[in-house]
């Protein structure tokens, strides 16, 4: 009984315990952090950074003063992250983690990639830790962003545009990969085995990056015979024979692709057929 009587006493502080640590009381931050993911050719781009608010100020030439480092956002110096290697305005940048630095100018920025991380603000900031910089241009835009705005976009295989955008100024950034050939080399090991579940992929990267038309088509033909029915290959099949200029063929392969589009009752892949059989006739 008395043994008893412990074990229940210690099970029940344990749990006010952990009652008490989940209940801590919290207070938000003046600016929130975000973190965002951009898939990137083979890799991904991560950016970690907080989103200060306007409140009524003078943004840029006011509490973010010309010509002076900024942390590009709040808090903790803002850090992004490559996972492989890429091209940023030009710049060769391999891939890790590095803080991302601006000092904003009326007429034009300078971007810096700085090698230390986990800093806070700019405060301990060395130049002589600069792994690059480079310039941009700062544009004007109409519509006020009350918080300080990172997002990704024209995000292709082999490039994408970094935004920056605060207030009423927008600042972008170029980047480019190159994974052209490590891309291919994976598909020609992928196909050799069961093709199946890669054909889809590899045909639109093909036609995508304007590679071998012949041996995409011979793809397409080859998966038409597993799933005859799919409206998604006579699509492609289109396009591909297009680009060959064999107009005939490509009107031949949209008609089908609407007709088993309709049969399937696959209302994106008829208006995407219907748009191919549009293009092959003009």
């Amino acid at each position: 009984m008395r043994k008893t009587y412990f074990l229940l006493v210690t099970v029940l502080l344990a749990c006010c315990s952990y009652k008490s640590y989940a209940q801590i009381p919290r207070i938000p931050e003046a600016s929130s952090t975000q973190t965002i993911i951009q898939d990137f050719g083979l890799g991904k781009i991560t950016i970690t950074y907080s989103r200060p608010n306007v409140k009524e100020r003078k943004i840029f030439g006011g509490i973010i003063p010309w010509g002076e480092v900024w942390r590009t956002g709040a808090n903790a110096a803002t850090t992004i992250t490559f996972t492989e290697k890429v091209k940023i305005e030009g710049n060769s940048v391999p891939a890790g983690t590095y803080s991302l630095f601006t000092i904003p100018e009326k007429n034009e920025w300078t971007v810096i990639l700085n090698k230390v991380v986990k800093q806070w603000g700019a405060y301990s900031y060395k130049q002589s830790e600069d792994f690059v910089r480079f310039a941009i241009k700062p544009l004007r835009v109409s519509e006020k962003r009350e918080t300080f705005t990172m997002a990704f976009a024209n995000s292709t295989t082999k490039s994408t545009d970094l935004y920056l955008v605060w207030d009423h100024t927008a600042a972008l950034i170029h980047l480019e990969t190159d994974d052209d050939a490590k891309i291919t080399a994976n598909i020609d090991e992928l196909m050799k085995g069961d093709r199946k579940p890669y054909y889809f992929n590899a045909i639109q990267y093909y036609y995508e990056n304007n590679k071998d038309v012949d041996k995409a088509l011979g793809w397409v033909y080859e998966a038409e015979k597993i799933e005859p029915k799919g409206p998604w290959y006579k699509l492609w099949e289109s396009r591909l024979l297009l680009r060959k200029g064999d107009k005939a063929g490509a009107i031949a392969a949209a008609e089908a692709g609407v007709a088993l589009s309709k049969a399937s009752k696959d209302d994106e892949y008829l208006r995407l057929n219907q748009q191919a059989l549009d293009n092959a006739k003009d």
